[in-house]
């Protein structure tokens, strides 16, 4: 399990164009990480999450801060995903679940719907260093984080940065 205080499990993924992308590579660029994990694309709330990001992106941006999109969904379906919905950042496939078993973030079965392991609709920051400094993670799936709550977060990392 994953929590506040503890080293972010790095990983490799794939990313919409077929290019593996790992945790480390986007740390490197000395900038906050906001993992969101989502069940899968298509979806009405995972697309409104997406979307939610999407339009706030200038400002996570302005607060140092890069989003990644995490599904298990496959990266052609991501990248149907993102074209459809003009998403603004990286979305990865963990397609073979690795990633949300090392974050606890494996969703058992989906409203009773007979789909199983999908990722929990979770949200993970993580500082420049690795660390994570901030977890939600829901267990229904149709609850959508505190986007305020995440840039209020970012804004206190920020100043203190300074």
């Amino acid at each position: 399990m994953v929590n506040v205080g503890d080293k972010a499990p790095d990983f490799e993924l794939l990313d919409t164009d077929l290019k593996k992308r790992s945790l480390s590579e986007f740390l490197a660029k000395g900038r906050y990480v906001v993992l969101a994990f989502f069940p899968g694309a298509f979806t009405s709330v995972c697309t409104k999450e997406m979307c939610t990001f999407r339009d706030k992106m200038a400002r996570l941006n302005s607060l140092d801060a890069e989003v990644i999109g995490i599904s298990v969904d496959s990266p052609f379906s991501l990248k149907a995903f993102k074209e459809a919905n003009m998403l603004n950042f990286t979305l990865l496939s963990d397609f073979n679940r690795e990633v949300i078993e090392k974050y606890n973030v494996v969703l058992p079965e989906l409203l009773n719907l007979g789909l199983k392991r999908l990722a929990k609709r979770a949200v993970f920051i993580i500082d420049p260093k690795g660390v994570v400094v901030y977890k939600w993670v829901s267990e229904d799936p149709r609850v959508e984080p505190d986007y305020g709550e995440v840039e209020k977060i970012l804004e206190k990392l920020k100043a203190r940065k300074k």
